[in-house]
């Protein structure tokens, strides 16, 4: 495949100065026009997007969300094609340069850099296939973002069942890892309603796999944490989408009840959309709870009925806020609070993030621990989410979770200056001991967050589903180059 490229290639490489046009393994550095070469010089191959290497784009690339880990690859590769995505990932197979792809670039811990290797950043493989209203599936690029992805399949009547609270995240980002949401409980976790994956497997091999089209590396990909293969595209499930929904926020004052109260509507299926927060008191401290819970209305379900949704419930009635809404205004509902982040400044802070999924009756007791050690400081403009999952809905084997019928997911979304250091360490050593309780009643991480893990604590966390990831990374990654900074192998 690699041969000398076009001018008009060479001429899409070029950023600030020469252009990029081949790798010197011996330098192990990008080679340009009008520099020397060695003798065992390499060629890039011909691309249709381009390959960069000025410093805004490598600093930008050693860089994520959580602003806390900085490796520095050597190239970032804009891709036209999935074809690029296959010369380059056997390019650096060839050369054993590591690879990672970057969609939004949400990652809190360094996950998705790569020191001295290629970071493939996805965002324009974006394409939306074909919808009608009687659709079950859509195609999508990897770097599609579940924004677009919703506007063009509410278009028609339909709509992915699962949906992160963040809706700028990338299709391929959220499938290497789960996507929870608030209607995880009626239907699993992203991962769980894909039909079909486009890949490119660490041998730069392009691949269609599926439940029965090479399953072993369909279920090593989705939640697979990017060690198998780059998504370059899926195929998604959809269902019927509401016109409206009826948005609820139910006080409460005992956490006890807050979550026993949001196990019986995750069991139930009374509400489309069950998840919680919780904040600082007047005192500072976490001890104020609020169930979030969404009816979908018509053509999906009935027209809400207060009496009927709020029956049994043991909320404060008089602090009661509920709100009908369109659907998408409800999905991307969080939007002006990033907006107004991002305009004071406060989106570009650390975010040492623990994200944990706990057994349904260790919930309380981690919960309260870790809230009672708490701070507004500490937390800054993030948020504190407690929701439930029932473990039946998750089919995916990668994405793991305790063995409890109904889970939870405890999230302390953290944000805190990025040049305070001794605070961000201090809240990583923080993680660490809450993910040391979490273990120790049979719970695990949700693998978004900011918590320090060896590769020990990796194959406690895959447990069972450890040798068949062990298995695929040696069957579809043999030179192991890809996404290094999990730390996973």
């Amino acid at each position: 495949m690699p041969h000398t490229p076009s001018r008009r290639a060479v001429l899409r490489g070029l950023t600030v100065g020469a252009a990029v046009i081949g790798f010197d393994p011996v330098a192990r550095s990008w080679a340009a026009t009008g520099s020397e070469s060695g003798p065992d010089f390499a060629e890039l191959p011909a691309l249709d997007g381009t390959l960069v290497t000025d410093e805004a784009s490598l600093a930008a690339a050693s860089d994520d969300y959580g602003h806390i880990v900085h490796r520095r690859p050597v190239a970032v590769l804009r891709p036209g094609s999935v074809r690029d995505v296959v010369a380059m990932v056997r390019f650096c197979n060839t050369h054993r340069l590591s690879v990672a792809p970057r969609g939004q670039g949400h990652a809190t811990f360094g996950q998705a850099q790569v020191q001295g290797g290629l970071v493939i950043e996805t965002a324009t493989l974006a394409d939306i296939g074909p919808l009608g209203p009687h659709a079950t599936t859509v195609a999508v690029g990897a770097g599609a973002r579940w924004s677009e992805v919703a506007k063009a399949t509410i278009a028609h009547g339909l709509t992915p069942p699962v949906f992160t609270d963040y809706l700028e995240l990338s299709v391929g980002g959220t499938l290497s890892v789960g996507g929870l949401g608030g209607q995880s409980h009626r239907h699993g976790a992203q991962v769980d309603n894909v039909a079909e994956l486009q890949v490119v497997t660490g041998a730069g091999e392009f691949v269609r796999c599926s439940p029965t089209r090479h399953p072993d590396l369909f279920h090593a990909v989705l939640a697979g944490l990017g060690q198998c293969a780059v998504i370059v595209g899926a195929t998604l499930r959809l269902v019927r989408a509401p016109e409206t929904v009826r948005h609820y926020l139910l006080p409460y004052d005992d956490l006890e009840t807050f979550l026993d109260d949001q196990r019986t509507l995750a069991e139930e299926g009374r509400f489309d959309y069950v998840e919680g927060q919780v904040s600082a008191d007047a005192d500072g401290a976490f001890r104020v709870y609020t169930l979030e819970a969404v009816a979908y209305g018509p053509p999906v379900g009935p027209a809400p009925d207060d009496t009927v949704l709020l029956r049994g419930l043991r909320h404060n009635p008089s602090g009661v806020q509920q709100s009908d809404r369109p659907y998408y205004d409800f999905l991307d509902r969080i939007a002006p609070a990033v907006a107004a982040l991002k305009e004071a400044g406060l989106w570009s802070h650390a975010h040492p993030w623990l994200n944990l999924l706990l057994p349904g009756g260790a919930t309380a007791t981690v919960t309260r621990e870790v809230l009672d050690a708490l701070t507004p400081h500490d937390l800054g403009p993030g948020v504190v989410l407690v929701y439930p999952i029932l473990r039946e809905r998750l089919t995916t084997p990668l994405l793991r979770t305790p063995r409890d019928a109904v889970p939870y997911l405890f999230a302390v979304l953290r944000a805190t200056p990025p040049d305070d250091t001794s605070t961000i360490d201090r809240l990583l050593a923080a993680n660490r001991s809450a993910y040391e309780a979490t273990a120790a009643a049979d719970g695990t991480q949700y693998p978004v967050g900011s918590i320090p893990f060896t590769r020990a604590d990796w194959r406690t966390h895959f447990g069972s589903a450890w040798p068949r990831l062990a298995s695929a990374k040696h069957t579809y990654d043999p030179r192991g180059i890809l996404v290094p900074g999990q730390g996973i192998f």
